[in-house]
C-alpha cells in the first residue's frame, strides 16, 4: 500500500522515514498522479486543518479519493469538540489517574507522535488517545483539579514544532506505526484482504471462545485473507484492514461501537455494523420493531414511570422485567410480587427512562437461530441452567453457570421457528444475528434479536463444523468486494463527469 507524508514545504520537512514519499499540500490537491491512486495511506501532517484550509482540503480530496487520510475529516471535526473531549475524559478516566498519579500538578503536556509516546508510562494511555484520534501528531493537554486530572484538550502537531530531541522518536515510530500489519496469521501467499477480530482477552462469557477464534482465523487463511486479533487499544490501526469482525459483547456506549463506526468511515466490511449494535443492545426499539410488524412476541409492555401501575393488570405475575441494553441473561429479572416488581421497576427505572415488561413464557428450553446475511445459518436448543428459569445463572462473586446447548441441522429444526427468527433477523439488518424464541403449543415467539451472537466451538458448530467459519469468513469477503466494486464505479463516473 503505497504511503504518503503530506506537508505545506517539503523543502521544511526535517525528517527521513524509509518507505514514504513526501509530498507538498498543493501538489497533492493539484498533480493528477495524486487523483487515482486508491488504497493509498495518507499522512497529512499540514500545518493547520482549519475549515477550508490546505490541511483540511487534503483530507477532505484523499476521503473523496478512496484513500485512507489521518486524520479523517472526522477526526479533524472531532478534535474541536469540547464535549467529546469530556466524553473521552469520563471513558478514560481509570487510565489517566493511574498514568498521572505520579506527575506534579497542575498541568502536563503529553506528545504522541503515530500512537507512541516517548515515557513507557505514558504508552497505554498514548495508544488509547490516538485510538480515539488518528492523528499522526498529537499533544494531549491535562489539568489537575481537586487532586484529579482531566483531558483539557487534543491538538495536532505541525511538525515544525516538534522539538529537534523528538525527531528519532518520531522516525521510529513512524516507521513501526507503517510497518505493522497481520501478525497473528499470515498465508504462503500475499493475502487478498486482511481481517481485523476485535476481542477482549479478559472477558468472562465473550461470544467466541479462543477455540472458535483460532478456528476463524484458520478459515480466514484458507480463503486467502490475512487475520489478526486485536484489542480496545488498536482503534488506530483499522485503516490497515478491509474488514472488522467484532467477537466482544457489544453496546452503545462503549469502545465496540466506536471500533464500529470508525469502520465503517474507512470503508470497510463490517460485522457488526454500528446500526445492528444501536438496534440489537436496546430492547425497547426491538420490541416496538417486533409489535409494529406484527411479529410474534410475548405480551410486552413498555414501561415509564406514568404507566408502570398498570403492568401487573396487564401482564399478570410472575413476569420479566429487562434493562434496555440487558445481555446474556443480565439486567433481566423475574419478578413473582407485587412488592418485588415496585422494587425492581424503581431500581431500573434510575437507569433508563423506559424498561421492557414480558409476561413469563416458562420452557425447558430456548431456541436460538443463527441467521447471516438473512439466511439460517445454525440451530440450537439452549437449556435453563440447573434450577434456574434462565439459560445463565450469574450471581456476582460467584461461577456463572450455564445449562446444556444441543445443536440440530436447519432442516431438523421447527419450521416455524426457523421462518420466524429469519423473518425478525430481517427487520433488523443483513448481519449476523442470533434469534431467541420459545416453541409454545406450536407456535413460535420471538423472544429478541441479537447481534454478536454466540459462535462457540463444540456448541454451534456442532453440525456444519469448519464450514460454519467459512461461512462468515465468506459473507466478511463478499462485504469487501462489494465496497471494492461501488469504489470502483464512483470513481468511473466521477473521471467520467471531470472528462
Amino acid at each position: 500500500m503505497p504511503i504518503l507524508i503530506v506537508v505545506n514545504n517539503p523543502d521544511r520537512w526535517p525528517m527521513s522515514i524509509r518507505g514514504v514519499e513526501v509530498v507538498a499540500a498543493r501538489r497533492y490537491l493539484t498533480d493528477p498522479a495524486f487523483h487515482r491512486m486508491p488504497n493509498t495511506r495518507v499522512f497529512n501532517l499540514c500545518r493547520s486543518y482549519s475549515y477550508q484550509s490546505l490541511g483540511y482540503y487534503v483530507s477532505l480530496l484523499a476521503e473523496a479519493r478512496d484513500q485512507k487520510p489521518e486524520p479523517d475529516t472526522m477526526t479533524i471535526q472531532d478534535m474541536r469538540s469540547a464535549a467529546l473531549v469530556r466524553v473521552i475524559t469520563e471513558d478514560l478516566e481509570e487510565i489517566i489517574q493511574k498514568t498521572l498519579r505520579t506527575v506534579r500538578p497542575p498541568t502536563f503536556e503529553l506528545s504522541i507522535y503515530f500512537g507512541r509516546t516517548l515515557a513507557r508510562r505514558d504508552e497505554v494511555l498514548g495508544r488509547r488517545i490516538f485510538g480515539r484520534f488518528r492523528c499522526p501528531l498529537l499533544r494531549a493537554k491535562f489539568v489537575c483539579r481537586r487532586n484529579r486530572w482531566w483531558l483539557q484538550s487534543i491538538r495536532p502537531i505541525p511538525a515544525s514544532d516538534v522539538p529537534e530531541s523528538h525527531h528519532e522518536a518520531v522516525v521510529a515510530a513512524a516507521e513501526h506505526y507503517f510497518a505493522q500489519r497481520y501478525q497473528a496469521v499470515r498465508t504462503t501467499r500475499s493475502p487478498r484482504y486482511d481481517l481485523a477480530i476485535l476481542h477482549d482477552p479478559a472477558e468472562e462469557a465473550p461470544p467466541s471462545n479462543p477455540t472458535a477464534l483460532r478456528k476463524f482465523m484458520r478459515a480466514a487463511q484458507r480463503l486467502g485473507m490475512g487475520t489478526e486479533l486485536i484489542t480496545r487499544d488498536d482503534l488506530g490501526r483499522l485503516g490497515e484492514f478491509d474488514a472488522l469482525f467484532i467477537r466482544t459483547t457489544t453496546y452503545v456506549n462503549h469502545y465496540t461501537y466506536r471500533f464500529a463506526r470508525r469502520a465503517v468511515a474507512e470503508g470497510m466490511a463490517v460485522i457488526d455494523d454500528p446500526l445492528s449494535i444501536a438496534r440489537c443492545t436496546n430492547k425497547v426499539y426491538l420490541a416496538e420493531l417486533l409489535k409494529l410488524h406484527r411479529v410474534t412476541i410475548p405480551r410486552t409492555v413498555i414501561v415509564q414511570r406514568d404507566n408502570a401501575c398498570n403492568v401487573i393488570d396487564e401482564l399478570g405475575l410472575p413476569l420479566v422485567l429487562k434493562q434496555p441494553d440487558s445481555s446474556f441473561s443480565q439486567g433481566v429479572v423475574k419478578v413473582d410480587t407485587p412488592e418485588t416488581f415496585r422494587d425492581r421497576i424503581d431500581a431500573l427505572l434510575e437507569k433508563s427512562e423506559a424498561v421492557i415488561a414480558q409476561a413469563y413464557m416458562p420452557s425447558a428450553y430456548d431456541w436460538r437461530v443463527g441467521v447471516l446475511d438473512g439466511e439460517p445459518l445454525y440451530a440450537c436448543k439452549y437449556f435453563m441452567a440447573r434450577n434456574h428459569w434462565q439459560i445463565m445463572k450469574w450471581v456476582p462473586g460467584q461461577e456463572t453457570r450455564y445449562g446444556k446447548t444441543e445443536t440440530l441441522p436447519i432442516a431438523e429444526a421447527p419450521p416455524q421457528v426457523v421462518r420466524a427468527a429469519v423473518r425478525a433477523a430481517k427487520l433488523v439488518g443483513e448481519g449476523l444475528y442470533g434469534v431467541d424464541l420459545k416453541l409454545i403449543d406450536g407456535k413460535a415467539y420471538v423472544i429478541e434479536v441479537n447481534d454478536n451472537p454466540n459462535i462457540d466451538s463444540n456448541h454451534e458448530d456442532r453440525i456444519l463444523g469448519d464450514a460454519l467459519y467459512e461461512r462468515v469468513i465468506q459473507s466478511l469477503v463478499a462485504r469487501i468486494e462489494h465496497i471494492r466494486q461501488g469504489a470502483v464505479k464512483r470513481a468511473e463516473h466521477t473521471q467520467a463527469g471531470a472528462l
